[in-house]
């Protein structure tokens, strides 16, 4: 089941969180999320904007993922390619999965993709593991975005049905 989440699901968010940032970390990506990314802060404001989704398996929180229509301003330039489509879009940001859990990806996307058959995803290049996982399941490399505040790249990918 996915559904919204609450504020009284931050603890479990955050921890699912913070797992997800030793793997990364073991896994040769441990500058994308470091140690502090996603804050408390912007979670709040992800539940507050209704964006923030949990994936719920047997009563236990078992993934998380921002979704949302609509434009994302660091979607707004990019470099060595470009977007395969201007039409209006969902963006899928910040997805993880408490450690052992499988498919939350294919869930979150399948349940995206119930929203609208335009998606957008973006990811670091030390990101191996989901450079994999967004190309499997559909998604078209189309260049460099770059974001925060540090212009920070990131691998943009497009998915159309």
């Amino acid at each position: 089941m996915i559904r919204r989440a609450s504020k009284e699901d931050l603890p479990e968010i955050l921890d699912i969180y913070r797992g997800a940032q030793a793997f990364m970390a073991e896994t040769g990506n441990p500058n994308q999320w470091g140690n502090f990314y996603p804050s408390i802060e912007l979670l709040e404001d992800d539940i507050s904007k209704q964006q923030l989704y949990v994936v719920v398996r047997e009563n236990i929180l078992s993934g998380v993922f921002v979704f949302f229509i609509g434009d994302d301003p660091w979607y707004d330039v990019i470099d060595h390619g470009d977007w395969l489509d201007k039409s209006p879009y969902g963006v899928i940001h910040r997805i993880a999965s408490r450690a052992g859990e499988k498919g939350i990806f294919k869930e979150a996307l399948d349940f995206c993709l119930s929203k609208i058959g335009h998606l957008r995803i973006d990811t670091h290049a030390d990101n191996k593991i989901m450079q994999h996982i967004v190309t499997k399941n559909g998604f078209k490399k189309c260049g460099i975005i770059y974001v925060h505040e540090n212009k920070s790249p990131r691998i943009a990918y497009e998915l159309l049905l």
